[in-house]
C-alpha cells in the first residue's frame, strides 16, 4: 500500500504527511529515505544470518560420564574422580531449553569450571520429552527423576541443589518433599511472582486461548511456539543481534561465543502437554506460585516453609524473568541471601562477565561461605 502519497486513504498517513509538511520536511523525500534505510537494515540483517549459518564453529566438548539414567533423562558427572568429601552440587536446568547452557563451550561452562575449583558438579539433563514423559506433569518430573537423581547424588555426600530459571522452582519443590536431603540451595534467576511485571503478564494471558489450542492440536507446546513467546519480549532484538554479528570478524572469539549461544537457542525442546498447561495457565495465568496454590504431589510449594539456607542470585538486566518476579521468591525464603548482579538472564551463565561476577558466588556458597559478597 502506498504511504505518504495521498493514495492510501489512511488517516494516519494523512496526519503524518501534514505533520511533516508543517515541520518543513518533504513527505516524498522522507518516505524515500525510510525505504532506503529499511532496505539497508534488512540487507545487514540477512548478511548477519548468512554469516552465522556459514560460521565453522560447532560445539565439540567431551561428554562427561553418565552417573545415572532414566529413559532420556541423564545425570552427568563432571568430576567422577573427585576424592571423598568433595562438595557435591546437583544442577537443575529448565525443562524448556537444553541443559548444556550450563556447559556451553570452553571457557563458558559453569559445570567444568566448578569441577576445576574443587566441587563435584552433577548436571540433570532432561533430554526431550519422549513417549515415556509424554503424560508427565510437574509432579511427575519432581517426584520421579529429580528426586531419584537427588538420592543418587546423596550417596556421594551432602548435596547442594542449584536451580536455574524454571529449574529453580523444580529444585525448591523437590527440596520440600518428604525425605529429600538438601544441605543448601542456590537459585539463579528463578521466577515466582508471574504478575510482577504487569505488561508482560497481561500480554501472555491474552495469548493463552491460542496457546491452549496449540497444545491441544500438537499434543504439547512445540518449540516454535516457545520461541515465538521469547521473541515477543523484544520484537527487534533478533534483528539487532544478527546485524551486530555481521560486523564481527569470524575469527574473533566473540563470534564463536555468539554461534555457540545461538545454536543452543535454536536447539529447544517442546513441553509435554500437561506441563505446558500447568506453566501457562497455572503460573502465568493464575500466578499460582505467588498465591500459594502451586502444588506438587498435592502439597503446596511454600517458600516460607523452606528451612534450607538459600542463595538467590538475581540478574538485574533480566528480561525473561523480571527481577521483581525472582525477588518475590527470595523475600519469601526465611534463610535466603540475595545478591544482584548487573547481567541478563542468559548472560549470568555464559557471558564473558559470568566467570567473574557469578560463578565465584556459587562456589563460595557451595563450599560453605555464609555470605558470598
Amino acid at each position: 500500500m502506498p504511504i505518504l502519497n495521498g493514495q492510501s486513504g489512511n488517516g494516519q498517513d494523512a496526519a503524518l504527511k501534514a505533520a511533516l509538511e508543517a515541520g518543513g520536511v518533504d513527505p516524498s523525500g522522507f518516505a524515500a529515505a525510510v525505504e532506503v534505510a529499511g532496505r539497508r537494515r534488512m540487507a545487514s540483517f540477512l548478511a548477519g544470518v548468512k554469516a552465522y549459518q556459514q560460521h565453522p564453529y560447532r560445539r565439540d566438548l567431551p561428554e562427561p560420564p553418565v552417573l545415572w539414567q532414566e529413559g532420556d533423562i541423564r545425570l552427568l558427572d563432571y568430576a567422577p574422580d573427585a576424592p571423598p568429601g568433595t562438595p557435591v552440587l546437583l544442577a537443575v536446568p529448565s525443562l524448556i531449553n537444553r541443559a548444556y547452557i550450563l556447559d556451553l563451550m570452553p571457557g563458558r561452562s559453569l559445570m567444568r569450571w566448578l569441577a576445576e575449583v574443587g566441587i563435584r558438579p552433577l548436571l540433570l539433563d532432561w533430554g526431550a520429552p519422549g513417549e515415556a514423559c509424554r503424560d508427565f506433569t510437574l509432579t511427575d518430573y519432581v517426584c520421579g527423576p529429580l528426586l531419584d537423581a537427588l538420592a543418587v547424588a546423596n550417596r556421594l555426600g551432602p548435596v547442594n541443589l542449584l536451580g536455574y530459571c524454571m529449574g529453580g522452582q523444580l529444585a525448591l519443590a523437590a527440596a520440600q518433599q518428604p525425605g529429600a536431603e538438601v544441605e543448601r540451595l542456590t537459585l539463579l534467576a528463578t521466577p515466582w511472582d508471574f504478575h510482577a511485571d504487569g505488561d508482560s503478564a497481561r500480554r501472555l494471558v491474552a495469548a493463552l486461548p491460542g496457546l491452549k489450542a496449540t497444545i491441544d492440536w500438537w499434543g504439547g507446546l512445540p518449540v516454535d511456539a516457545i520461541q515465538m513467546l521469547f521473541a515477543g519480549i523484544d520484537l527487534w532484538q533478533i534483528n539487532r543481534k544478527f546485524e551486530a554479528f555481521g560486523r564481527i570478524d569470524p575469527a574473533n572469539p566473540k563470534a564463536e561465543a555468539f554461534v555457540a549461544l545461538e545454536d543452543w537457542l535454536n536447539d529447544g525442546v517442546p513441553l509435554a502437554p500437561s506441563v505446558a498447561r500447568e506453566c501457562l495457565e497455572g503460573w502465568y495465568g493464575d500466578n499460582s506460585p505467588q498465591q500459594g496454590r502451586w502444588r506438587i504431589a498435592g502439597r503446596p510449594v511454600l517458600p516460607s516453609r523452606c528451612d534450607i539456607p538459600t542463595l538467590a542470585i538475581i540478574p538485574a538486566q533480566d528480561r525473561i524473568v523480571p527481577p521483581q518476579s525472582a525477588r518475590a521468591l527470595a523475600d519469601a525464603l526465611p534463610l535466603a541471601t540475595t545478591l544482584d548482579v548487573p547481567l541478563g538472564h542468559i548472560g549470568m551463565i555464559v557471558s564473558g562477565a559470568a566467570p567473574k561476577r557469578v560463578w565465584p558466588l556459587v562456589r563460595e556458597w557451595v563450599t560453605g561461605g555464609a555470605s558470598p559478597v
